[in-house]
């Protein structure tokens, strides 16, 4: 019994990784915006259940942080300057092969009623690019 255990975890933190590593390299959206459509880059990077990488919105890159990987789960935040000072906006969502569909929630906005549109989360289904 403590053998048949032991493989049990061991295929579990197998698959754990190998979803880990399904997720690397480089991964696109295209969202319609006010000057017409737009590409987003993501770069993603793990090591473990840890994700590290950039988001490059059309504005430059920046960095993802809090970025985790729990099987085909994904969370991660983004922090950029707005005008009414850092707007922080959270990212989740789930792998699945060259799928990753993510949803938006936060950071656009601030306040005074000129949120540019953006009221509630955003579902973004990002395409793992070809390197």
């Amino acid at each position: 019994m403590k053998k048949f255990a032991m493989f049990c975890t061991l295929l579990a933190l197998v698959c754990a990784i190998a979803f880990a590593a399904g997720i690397e390299g480089k991964w696109t959206v295209q969202t319609q915006g006010r000057n017409g459509a737009q590409t987003q880059t993501l770069i993603l990077k793990s090591d473990g259940s840890t994700l590290t990488g950039s988001l490059d919105g059309g504005r430059g890159a920046v960095d993802i942080k809090e970025g985790k990987i729990d099987g085909a789960n994904v969370t991660f935040k983004v922090t950029r300057a707005g005008r009414n000072g850092d707007q922080t906006t959270t990212y989740t969502g789930t792998l699945n092969g060259d799928d990753l569909k993510l949803t938006r929630s936060g950071g656009g906005g601030g306040g005074g009623g000129r949120g540019r549109g953006r009221g509630g989360p955003q579902e973004l289904a990002f395409k793992r690019a070809n390197q």
